[in-house]
């Protein structure tokens, strides 16, 4: 299918976890093609210096984690640009436990913000994306929803979460025009792991994961994306050997 990002331009889109990383890669390659960004994330200082580098974008100060706040951070992207086509659950944070050492106070956290925020989020455009004929929504899971890596099932079990909700959502939604689909990104270069919750201790020397092959940039996985929207695709891969569990198997 050949891609013409320029069939973005004009378009609205609510980035999460737009203040660093993927969201902040997508979000400005999106307003690059002409797309007004409404940039979500805590950090007010961040996003409000963002907003002034992005010409017509909006900075929308949210906790994913907390309902009221995602319900107004929705409302007010809508009451400011008239309309939302465009939704990339992206704010998300890691937690990696052995199973017998799982905090469930932080466990619930974990699933608050990488599940039931986007889920919310998803509620909320849904009926709005309808009323417009149709929309796109793009929910990151991971790469580790693919496999079934030791230590980290509290971070992996939550992104398999959400791209099942995903899934399902895409096909609830198809007779709307809403397009669901869901990202799976390889190891990307950004602060994801320095922030990871971990019950266990590592060395320095451990903090930066390794694979099979190099680590993607945040701007990798930002065209990846963009290529997403305009295509519809179910599952948007960053690699097409990670269709084969995410090992690095041909």
């Amino acid at each position: 299918m050949e891609m013409d990002p320029t069939k973005l331009s004009g378009k609205v889109a609510i980035v999460t976890g737009a203040s660093s990383g993927i969201g902040l890669a997508t979000a400005r390659l999106l307003a690059s093609h002409g797309v007004k960004v409404a940039l979500v994330s805590r950090s007010k200082e961040k996003l409000d210096k963002l907003s002034a580098e992005l010409p017509g974008s909006l900075a929308v100060p949210a906790d994913m984690t907390e309902i009221p706040q995602v319900k107004r951070m929705v409302e007010r992207a809508r009451d400011h640009f008239g309309r939302i086509d465009i939704l990339i659950n992206n704010a998300g944070r890691g937690y990696d436990a052995p199973v017998e050492l799982i905090d469930i106070a932080t466990f619930r956290y974990i699933y608050d913000l990488n599940v039931v925020g986007p889920l919310v989020a998803m509620q909320q455009v849904i009926p709005i994306m309808r009323k417009q004929g149709g929309g796109t929504i793009i929910n990151l899971s991971s790469g580790t929803a693919l496999m079934d890596l030791p230590g980290m099932s509290p971070y992996s079990s939550s992104k398999k979460a959400l791209a099942g909700i995903s899934l399902a959502a895409r096909q609830e939604l198809q007779g709307d025009g809403i397009v669901v689909s869901v990202a799976f990104p390889y190891i990307t270069i950004t602060e994801f792991e320095k922030n990871t919750i971990r019950a266990v201790p590592v060395s320095e020397n451990q903090i930066e994961p390794t694979g099979p092959y190099p680590s993607d940039s945040a701007e990798f996985v930002a065209e990846r994306l963009v290529e997403g929207i305009l295509t519809g695709e179910a599952e948007i891969f960053s690699h097409d050997w990670q269709k084969g569990g995410g090992r690095g198997e041909e």
